[in-house]
């Protein structure tokens, strides 16, 4: 497909996508870890993998929606190129039963076993594998493609489809990262989102405890 040109892109736009994928790392080290230890079925532990199953579906409805169809249309009568927004769309088609079924091991009211383990570890591993794809082919792909008023558009749609979201959002892309990777994420947002992440958004976010045990 030869070298991709990084074009200027919305900097909130590509922060955002960067960031859902750190947390999703995150999220995935901390399911791995409580089952590990036998606690996968805990009120809290649930309470984190519901919000990770929610925080996974939107992001992958909001590629396919709206970064993937733009990326198409960029490379119509290229198929080496217009292939890896198709494979994309089928890496994500196939996390959806991985998801399943650590859905149903940690719903079971058998005690929390060896195949939760087995259920996260395929899942995780199909997760990472498919991120490093986004992150080495799909999204660089995007940014060579597209220019910064379609970045615009593209962050103002998302921002429409995801507002009712923010307030659980941002506070979960923030918990627990280093300091420089949340002043670098907050830096990218809008004054008043971060205003409200500090005042109301993360104190909320925190009285959930979500993965405590």
């Amino acid at each position: 497909m030869g070298t991709f040109v990084v074009r200027p892109r919305d900097t909130t736009c590509h922060a955002l996508l960067y960031a859902a994928h750190d947390a999703f790392r995150r999220d995935l080290d901390r399911l791995a870890a409580a089952v590990a230890a036998g606690k996968g079925g805990a009120a809290h532990v649930r309470a984190g993998w519901d919000n990770l199953k929610d925080q996974l579906r939107l992001h992958h409805d909001l590629e396919d929606r709206l970064l993937w169809p733009r990326v198409e249309r960029a490379v119509a009568g290229r198929p080496a190129e217009a292939a890896v927004p198709a494979q994309m769309r089928a890496e994500h088609a196939r996390i959806g039963p991985l998801a399943a079924r650590v859905d149903a091991v940690l719903t079971d009211p058998a005690p929390v076993d060896g195949r939760a383990v087995a259920a996260v570890a395929a899942f995780r591993e199909a997760l990472e594998a498919h991120l490093r794809h986004e992150e080495a082919t799909a999204l660089p792909l995007a940014e060579s493609l597209l220019e910064p008023a379609e970045w615009r558009a593209l962050a103002a749609e998302a921002e429409g489809r995801c507002a009712a979201g923010a307030p659980l959002f941002v506070p979960w892309v923030v918990d627990g990262i280093a300091p420089v990777a949340r002043s670098r994420f907050l830096t990218a947002l809008p004054g008043p989102v971060r205003d409200r992440n500090r005042v109301a958004w993360e104190p909320r976010y925190r009285k959930r405890r979500l993965w405590s045990t």
